[in-house]
C-alpha cells in the first residue's frame, strides 16, 4: 500500500508539474488581484518579530529606510526624462518579501506604489520557480499593463528583489507616469481606443535586467514600440538605479541593525497601520451614507454614466458598495479596474482623512469593496481601460463626499473636513514632431493644478495639487517651451468666477490659452469630462464646480497678430470669446473630448483648470471674504450679488452691512416661498425612469437593475446582457447626413 501511495503521489506531482509548465497563458491571477489586504505573516517574519519587538527600535529602523526611499524619490524626480517624473507624478517604495507595500516615499503618487503589490506577487508566484525565468540577485522586472497592477498603461513600474545572504528580504519599486506608450494616439491615454490592442504597450510582469544590467534586446524592443525611444531607455535606467539606491539603504540598515530588525520593521509597519486604522474607525458612528454622481460622456459621445456608492461603517470596518453603477463599455476606454478604485481610495485615506498614517497598504486592510462584476468599475479582462480616470475619479469623489460626512460626525479629527477636490484632467495631451525634429507624445503638467476643496473653516487652495499626488508640480512653462513647439500665451491665470461657491469657496482653477508654432506635424488632444455635467458637487450646501468646455479660435495666426497689432489681443478666454477681436477668425466651443488633431500655426486652444467644491451655504459667506475675492479679480459683480447677495460700493468695495443683511434675509424668504413639502417635491420631481434625452447607464432606483442606454429596458446588474457596444461617432454622423439627404431627395429639395 505504501508503494502504491508513493507511485500515486509521484504521478500526481508529475501531472501538476506538466500542467504548470504547459499553461497556455498566464493571465492576471484572480486570487492575487482580488486581495487588497495584507498577506499572512511568514514563518521568517514571525522569527524576526520574536527577536526584534522593541517599538522604538523598529521605528528608528523604519525611519532610516524611509529616508532612503525619500532620497530615491528625489533621484527619480531629478533624473527622470518623462514630464511625469519631473513634475512628481512618480513614486518609490519598499515592499515586504511577500509583496505588501510597507513604505512609500513622502512625495509622489500613492496609487502607483499601492498597485505594484500585484505584479510583485505575480512574479513571486509564477517566476520564482520557473526554470526559464527565476528570481536572482540583480534581477529587475518591469510592468505597465493595468490588468496586472498599474493605474493605467501610461505608468511603468520597475521592481527589484533585495537579497540578504541569498534570501529575499524585501522588494524595491519605482514608478513613473511615462506618458507615451505606443497607443493609437500619442501621449499614452488614447480616448479613441475601442479595444485593448489600441492601448499600446501591455507589459505583463517580466524580467528586463539581469545582474543589474538592462538587456539591450528587450530595451530595443520596447523602444521600437513607442514614439519616444529616448525617453523609454532613459527612464528604464533611472528607475533601475532608483531601485538600486533603495537596495543600498536597506543593506546599510541591515548592517547597522540586523536583518531581523529590518524584516520586523517592514512587517510591523503594516500591522501597526492596520490596528491604528481600526482604532480610528471605531470612533466613527456606525451607519450608512449613500452618494451618487454622474460623468457626462465616454470621451466619444454624450451619455450619463452613474457611479453609485453606499458606504457603510460598522465596528472597525468600512464597506464601499459600488453596486448599481454603470455597466462596462465594451468598446470604450473609460472603464476602470477595481484595483484602480481601491488604489485611489488608499490615496483618499492617506492624504485627505489620515495624513499622519504611514503610507502603506495596511490602511485598506479594514476596508471591504463590493462591485458588480462586470461593471464600469470592474470590467472584463478584454475591455479597454486606457481612460480609466474618467470613471475612477468620479468613484473617488463619491467616496470623498461619503467619508467626509462620517468624519464630520467624529469628535477626534486628524485633518479638516473639506468639500470635494477637483478631480478631472483638464489639460492638453500632445504629440508630433518638435522644433528639434524629435517625435514626442505626452501630457502637460497643468493636470497637477487641480483646485482644492473648501474646508470647514477656510477657503480652498487655488491650483493646488491633483487628487492622486500631494506634492507635485505644474512645471516651468519656459522649460517646456524649449522642448515642445507650443506656447501658453496665457498660462496659470486665475479664471474669474471659476469657483465652487459656498460659506467657504473652493480653490480656483486657472485658464490656459496656447498655440502651436515651429512644427509641420504637431497636434493636441483633450480627454476630460465635465463640459455638460459638473465633475464634483459641493458639501453641506456648497456649490460644485462649473462645467468646462474647450474654446477654439481658428483661421488666425496669433503670432503674426502679436507682431503687427498686439493691442488687439485679449488675455482671457472670456474676453477672446465674447469680444471676438479677430474679425476673420472662426470661434467655437466643444466638449473637452478632442481626439488627436493636428494644429495649425497660431490657432488658439483654450481651456480652464477646475475648481474645488464649496462648503456651506453661500449666503453665510463673510462679506469681507467676498470683497477680498472681488479685489483680487476672482469674481464678478454678478457673482457677488447673484450668488453671495452682497451690497457694496463698486468703486471702493465698501460693504453696506445693513443692506447686505436685508438682501440675504430676502433671499432666504424667496427660498422658503419656492419650497414645498418633501412628498410634493418627490411627486413632481421623481420619475419612474430616465428621460431618454441622453443615453443613461446605471441603476435608477433599484441598484440590482441597471439601464444600458435604453430608458425602457432594465438588466440585472453585473450581467453582460447585452454588451454595451457604442457606434463609431463618425458613422453616427454619416448616418445622420444620409438620412437628411434622403429626406431632401424625397421632398424634391436640392
Amino acid at each position: 500500500m505504501g508503494d502504491d501511495m508513493d507511485i500515486t503521489g509521484a504521478a500526481s506531482g508529475a501531472v501538476d508539474a506538466f500542467l504548470s509548465e504547459t499553461n497556455l497563458y498566464l493571465a492576471p491571477d484572480p486570487v492575487i488581484m482580488n486581495n487588497h489586504g495584507l498577506e499572512p505573516r511568514t514563518a521568517y517574519e514571525d522569527e524576526c518579530i520574536a527577536k526584534e519587538s522593541d517599538p522604538v527600535r523598529l521605528e528608528i529602523v523604519r525611519e532610516r529606510i524611509l529616508a532612503g526611499v525619500n532620497e530615491s524619490f528625489e533621484m527619480l524626480e531629478n533624473m527622470g526624462a518623462a514630464p511625469g517624473a519631473k513634475w512628481g507624478d512618480c513614486v518609490s517604495a519598499v515592499y515586504t518579501e511577500s509583496g505588501d507595500l510597507s513604505l512609500a516615499s513622502s512625495g509622489g503618487v500613492v496609487i502607483f506604489c499601492n498597485l505594484v503589490q500585484y505584479p510583485i506577487k505575480f512574479i513571486r508566484k509564477y517566476w520564482s520557480k520557473d526554470k526559464t525565468v527565476g528570481i536572482r540577485e540583480g534581477d529587475v522586472f518591469i510592468v505597465n499593463d493595468a490588468r496586472y497592477g498599474q493605474a493605467h498603461n501610461t505608468d511603468q513600474s520597475m521592481m527589484m528583489p533585495v537579497f540578504h545572504e541569498g534570501k529575499i528580504v524585501a522588494w524595491a519599486g519605482a514608478t513613473v507616469h511615462e506618458g507615451e506608450n505606443g497607443a493609437i494616439e500619442p501621449g499614452g491615454m488614447p480616448s479613441l481606443a475601442e479595444q485593448i490592442w489600441d492601448e499600446g504597450l501591455k507589459m505583463s510582469p517580466f524580467k528586463v535586467a539581469e545582474n543589474y544590467t538592462l538587456r539591450r534586446d528587450l530595451v530595443t524592443f520596447l523602444q521600437n514600440s513607442v514614439r519616444e525611444p529616448k525617453l523609454q531607455y532613459a527612464d528604464m535606467k533611472v528607475k533601475m538605479y532608483v531601485c538600486r539606491r533603495i537596495e543600498t539603504r536597506i543593506h546599510e540598515a541591515i548592517a547597522e541593525y540586523g536583518v531581523e530588525a529590518v524584516v520586523a520593521a517592514l512587517r510591523m509597519n503594516l500591522e501597526d497601520t492596520d490596528a491604528e486604522v481600526r482604532r480610528r474607525l471605531k470612533e466613527w458612528p456606525d451607519g450608512t451614507v449613500r452618494h451618487s454622481w454622474w460623468t457626462d460622456g465616454t470621451l466619444r459621445e454624450n451619455v450619463q454614466i452613474k457611479i453609485n456608492l453606499e458606504l457603510t461603517k460598522k465596528g472597525d470596518e468600512l464597506t464601499f458598495d459600488y453596486r448599481g453603477s454603470s455597466p462596462e463599455f465594451t468598446n470604450r476606454s473609460n472603464n476602470s479596474l477595481d484595483i484602480t478604485v481601491k488604489g485611489m481610495l488608499a490615496q483618499l485615506f492617506l492624504t485627505f482623512i489620515w495624513p499622519d498614517i504611514p503610507r502603506n497598504q495596511g490602511v485598506l486592510a479594514p476596508v471591504n469593496f463590493i462591485f458588480d462584476n462586470p461593471s464600469v468599475l470592474k470590467p472584463g479582462f478584454g475591455t479597454p481601460s486606457a481612460q480609466s480616470m474618467m470613471t475612477v475619479f468620479t468613484a473617488w469623489s463619491a467616496g470623498q463626499v461619503a467619508t467626509m460626512k462620517f468624519l464630520y460626525s467624529n469628535p477626534h479629527k486628524y485633518t479638516r473636513v473639506l468639500a470635494p477636490w477637483f478631480n478631472m484632467i483638464n489639460t492638453f495631451l500632445f504629440g508630433g514632431l518638435t522644433q528639434h525634429g524629435e517625435m514626442v507624445g505626452n501630457v502637460c503638467a497643468d493636470i497637477n493644478g487641480m483646485g482644492g476643496g473648501a474646508l470647514a473653516d477656510r477657503d480652498g487652495e487655488h491650483g493646488c495639487a491633483p487628487i492622486f499626488a500631494t506634492m507635485s508640480d505644474i512645471g516651468e512653462q519656459e522649460f517646456i517651451e524649449e522642448e515642445v513647439p507650443f506656447i501658453q500665451i496665457v498660462s496659470k491665470k486665475m479664471m474669474k468666477d471659476n469657483q465652487g461657491f459656498g460659506r467657504q469657496r473652493g480653490g480656483m482653477g486657472y485658464q490656459m490659452v496656447l498655440a502651436m508654432r515651429d512644427s509641420d506635424a504637431f497636434g493636441f488632444m483633450l480627454t476630460a469630462m465635465g463640459a455638460k455635467f459638473p465633475n464634483i458637487p459641493g458639501l453641506f450646501g456648497g456649490y460644485g464646480c462649473p462645467t468646462y468646455p474647450l474654446a477654439r479660435i481658428r483661421g488666425v495666426n496669433v503670432f503674426e497678430i502679436l507682431k503687427k497689432d498686439p493691442a488687439s489681443f485679449r488675455y482671457s478666454i472670456e474676453e477672446l470669446m465674447n469680444e471676438r477681436p479677430f474679425p476673420d477668425a472662426q470661434y467655437s466651443t466643444h466638449p473637452m473630448t478632442l481626439g488627436y488633431t493636428l494644429a495649425q500655426r497660431g490657432e488658439l486652444y483654450m481651456i480652464a483648470q477646475g475648481t474645488g467644491g464649496g462648503f456651506g451655504d453661500p449666503l453665510e459667506r463673510a462679506p469681507a471674504d467676498v470683497m477680498r475675492d472681488m479685489d483680487e479679480g476672482l469674481i464678478s459683480d454678478d457673482v457677488a450679488w447673484r450668488i453671495y447677495r452682497v451690497v457694496y460700493n463698486k468703486e471702493t468695495l465698501h460693504v453696506d452691512e445693513d443692506a447686505t443683511a436685508k438682501a440675504r434675509d430676502e433671499a432666504r424668504r424667496e427660498r422658503i416661498a419656492k419650497s414645498k413639502p418633501f412628498d410634493a417635491f418627490c411627486k413632481e420631481w421623481v420619475k419612474d425612469k430616465p428621460s431618454g434625452k441622453v443615453p443613461y447607464f446605471g441603476s435608477w432606483d433599484d441598484k440590482t437593475m441597471v439601464h444600458a442606454g435604453d430608458p425602457d429596458k432594465l438588466h440585472p446588474a453585473g450581467q453582460v446582457v447585452p454588451p454595451v457596444v457604442m457606434a463609431h461617432p463618425l458613422q453616427v454622423k454619416i448616418d445622420k447626413l444620409e438620412a437628411e439627404l434622403a429626406e431632401c431627395r424625397k421632398s424634391g429639395k436640392r
